[in-house]
């Protein structure tokens, strides 16, 4: 037992790099965007084609990885994932570079099915080590990615205000995120999540009718989506609502970015001990009433400073609302596994259809008029936060069956 510890801490750090790594680069791409579209010389509306890919890659990844997960195991869907999304930054900065909008979607489209069908696998890998650690994982886990967006922000900020060039910045970020990877990928070990095909043949039939049925697991995936919508508005659109809503120049653009990463980070990795305290529903009730709070600051209120205070209770908000909704997914029930792929497909749904339709409204309406659609859609989820509730029949459905499969 105390040999397993450190192999199971070094499995918990490795899952942090993992996810640092989509965060770092993330952030590499979002405080870009400015230049990216002067680059490619694309419209509110035409912008929202370019993240269509970025949405498109996303479910491609996310559907397939649960199939993948169930007949491979967690190790290379999560591997090939992290992969996909170091090769992915190299192909969106020619695009940009050489004017090609469609060349720019399809790196997009390369990275989001990276990060979509990768993070599924390591969400199921997390859920796993939350288990035999007995303790909160996710939340700290998915702080990694923020921490990982606040790094990349920085590094962004610098590269804005001294002019780097877009290509040496998103080809430097590749670099490192291979690093990163080929670090992290000797302790993530083999078979987690994956069934035998007897057992794929038996969930084929019964399985995704019994959980589509799961109205409780059904309302969890609402929050997740809803929280999803919240964090990827600010991914995907941050710095072009501060320079074409609030009037902020590229730099000062992705310097609030930035401040939505930190208190994204702060709030995650704050989240276990809150959590323990006040109790996840409360906590993600909370959270999703501080996003839509600072959605409607900035959406209404013509402010510069006032818009900086709302994206810190905008990030705060939407911090907790994805790890902690999944955690619920997994305990939800029997087959913790298929429950997190399920709620994180329906969650995931939110990155599908966010950017174009917030391209399209914001073409009408402007950016900051269009920030009504995740507003309203967090205060959905504060409603739905209930159903996030630890059941104590849920308590036996846990210990048993899996941690068998490590060894």
């Amino acid at each position: 037992m105390s040999s397993s510890t450190p192999t199971l801490r070094r499995r918990s750090w490795a899952l942090c790099a993992l996810f640092l790594l989509p965060g770092l680069s993330l952030a590499a791409w979002v405080t870009r965007t400015p230049e990216v579209r002067d680059l490619l010389g694309a419209s509110t509306a035409q912008m929202g084609l370019v993240l269509f890919g970025l949405s498109l890659g996303s479910m491609a990844g996310i559907l397939s990885s649960g199939p993948l997960v169930m007949r491979l195991g967690t190790r290379p869907v999560a591997l090939t994932g992290s992969a996909l999304v170091v090769i992915a930054l190299p192909i969106i900065a020619l695009g940009a570079v050489t004017g090609l909008p469609l060349l720019t979607g399809a790196g997009l489209a390369v990275f989001g099915a990276g990060v979509g069908g990768g993070e599924v696998a390591m969400n199921v890998e997390g859920a796993e080590v939350e288990r035999l650690g007995g303790r909160s994982f996710l939340p700290a886990l998915h702080g990694s990615f923020s921490l990982g967006t606040v790094i990349g922000a920085g590094l962004g900020i610098l590269a804005n205000a001294v002019s780097f060039p877009v290509i040496a910045h998103l080809g430097l970020t590749a670099v490192v995120g291979a690093g990163l990877l080929l670090w992290a990928a000797p302790a993530i070990p083999a078979g987690t999540g994956r069934t035998t095909p007897e057992e794929r043949e038996a969930q084929a039939a019964a399985p995704k009718v019994a959980l589509l049925g799961d109205v409780r697991l059904l309302f969890i995936g609402g929050v997740v989506l809803a929280m999803a919508l919240a964090e990827g508005t600010a991914n995907d659109w941050l710095p072009l609502v501060m320079v074409d809503g609030h009037g902020f120049g590229a730099t000062m653009g992705s310097t609030v970015f930035a401040l939505f990463a930190a208190a994204m980070t702060v709030g995650r990795f704050s989240g276990g001990p809150l959590v323990a305290r006040a109790g996840r529903s409360r906590v993600l009730m909370v959270s999703a009433l501080f996003a839509a709070l600072g959605l409607t600051l900035i959406s209404f209120v013509d402010s510069q400073a006032v818009a900086v205070l709302a994206v810190v209770l905008w990030g705060l908000g939407a911090s907790l609302g994805f790890p902690l909704a999944l955690s619920a997914a997994g305990d939800s029930g029997p087959n913790p596994a298929a429950r997190v792929a399920l709620a994180s497909t329906i969650g995931y749904l939110a990155f599908l259809v966010g950017p174009p339709t917030l391209g399209l409204l914001g073409e009408h309406v402007g950016l900051r008029g269009a920030l009504v659609v995740p507003l309203v859609v967090a205060l959905v989820a504060a409603f739905l936060a209930p159903s996030t509730a630890a059941r104590p029949s849920a308590a036996p459905a846990e210990p048993a069956a899996e941690p068998a499969e490590r060894v």
